[in-house]
C-alpha cells in the first residue's frame, strides 16, 4: 500500500469508530430512557401506585368512620339534654361538647384534604385502578374515582 491508500484506510477506520461510537451513545440514550420508562410505567411500579392508592383509601373510610363515630358521641349527649337551652347544661358536658364539636371539625377538614388528594391523584392517572381492566398484575379490586367532600346531613 501506498501512503495515499493508507491515509485513505485510516480516515475510513476513523469514520468507522466515530460512527459506531455515535450509534452506542444513541443506544444508550435510548435504554436508559426506556429502564425510566419501565420504573415509572412497568407492572412493578403500576402495582406500587395500585396499593398508594390503596392506602390511601383504607385511611379516608377510617377517617370517616372516625367522624361518624364522633358524631354520634354528640348526637346522644344532645339527646340526653333534648329541650334544655345549651346555656344551662352542667359546664363539664358543655365544654365536652365544645371539644368534640371542634375534634369532628378537623376531622372533616382532614378527611377533605386527603379526599382531594385522592381526586387529584386519580385525575393524574386517568382513573385507571378504578376500571377493572386497567388494574395491574396483582391489585385484587377496582377503587373508587373520587371521594366527596365529607358534609354533614
Amino acid at each position: 500500500m501506498n501512503g495515499r491508500q493508507m491515509t485513505l484506510v485510516g480516515c475510513g477506520l476513523i469514520l468507522v469508530v466515530l460512527l459506531a461510537s455515535a450509534a452506542c451513545g444513541v443506544g444508550g440514550c435510548v435504554l436508559s430512557l426506556a429502564g425510566k420508562a419501565n420504573q415509572q410505567f412497568g407492572v412493578d411500579a403500576s402495582l406500587e401506585k395500585y396499593e398508594r392508592f390503596k392506602d390511601i383509601a383504607a385511611r379516608l373510610d377510617a377517617k370517616k368512620s372516625s367522624i361518624e363515630v364522633s358524631e354520634a358521641r354528640l348526637v346522644a349527649l344532645e339527646k340526653e339534654y333534648e329541650g334544655t337551652p345549651r346555656k344551662d347544661w352542667p359546664r363539664a358536658d358543655l365544654e365536652q361538647s365544645n371539644v368534640w364539636r371542634a375534634e369532628v371539625a378537623g376531622m372533616k377538614a382532614s378527611f377533605n384534604s386527603l379526599a382531594a388528594e385522592w381526586n387529584a391523584m386519580m385525575a393524574k392517572e386517568n382513573y385507571r385502578y378504578a376500571n377493572v381492566g386497567d388494574l395491574p398484575k396483582g391489585a385484587d379490586k377496582p377503587l373508587p374515582r373520587e371521594f366527596k367532600p365529607y358534609e354533614t346531613k
